[in-house]
């Protein structure tokens, strides 16, 4: 098998409906894609969700940082290119690069991934899935950004309160893990984004939060541009932790 047979390409637009008041594709929006990448890629190669689903297991992201020179404009074509670059037994390291329309990468994002039991949401191993196949797709193409780092807030006080509706809750039946992102963003006012745009974002998922759970967000700047984000449900449980770097 060769390098680039384990990598996957997949091909989309900035719609309209897809871009934020600056023309540029959303943060959220590109997530929601990264993600579907992960998932068309893992189910061509025999270990996407239909498949683990069928076996009572599912896929859930643990970590994702994203850093970006640019986003695509509304209208422009891009591509999103997905590999497969560690196996651990309770984990494995997804990255990706997004190209545009000339063809330039324009950012990268890496992510980890579980496979965790729907009847006891505890990880299993993955060197055990399909004979432990999915090591042959492990690729050594390049990722030039850092890994996901550690997050740290001291902030006690929140900045926001918010309860989950309706539209934050997945197939899975908790908060989805883009809708952090979208809430995490809006805690910041319209004029920053107006002057700067975020050239990194990270994510660290660390509990799950369901349909009418209280969201308290709690936000520590550790420097000229860049924050700390903690998200506790109902007061005391953390389930994400986030840092946003502007430039």
């Amino acid at each position: 098998m060769t390098e680039d047979s384990k990598i996957g390409t997949y091909d989309f637009v900035a719609e309209p409906f897809h871009v934020d008041f600056t023309g540029k594709l959303t943060m959220g929006v590109l997530g929601n894609h990264l993600l579907n990448c992960a998932g068309f890629h893992a189910s061509e190669r025999g270990f996407g969700m239909a498949t683990l689903n069928e076996n009572h297991y599912t896929w859930v992201l643990s970590r994702l940082a994203i850093e970006l020179d640019a986003l695509p404009n509304q209208y422009e074509k891009f591509s999103i290119q997905t590999w497969v670059e560690n196996v651990y037994r309770l984990f494995t390291d997804r990255n990706f690069a997004l190209v545009n329309q000339e063809g330039k990468t324009i950012g990268y994002a890496r992510s980890v991934w579980a496979m965790i039991s729907m009847e006891t949401r505890k990880p299993a191993d993955l060197l055990t899935l399909h004979g432990g196949s999915i090591v042959d797709y492990v690729c050594d193409k390049p990722c030039p950004i850092e890994k996901p780092g550690r997050i740290k807030v001291t902030e006690t006080n929140p900045i926001a309160e918010y309860q989950t509706k309706y539209s934050d809750i997945d197939v899975n039946g908790h908060v989805n893990s883009i809708k952090y992102i979208e809430h995490i963003l809006d805690l910041f006012p319209l004029e920053q984004f107006k002057e700067k745009r975020v050239c990194r974002f990270e994510m660290a998922y660390v509990a799950e939060s369901y349909y009418g759970d209280t969201l308290s967000f709690y936000q520590e700047k550790v420097g000229a541009d860049e924050y700390h984000i903690e998200v506790k449900k109902n007061g005391t449980e953390v389930v994400v932790r986030s840092k946003v770097i502007f430039e």
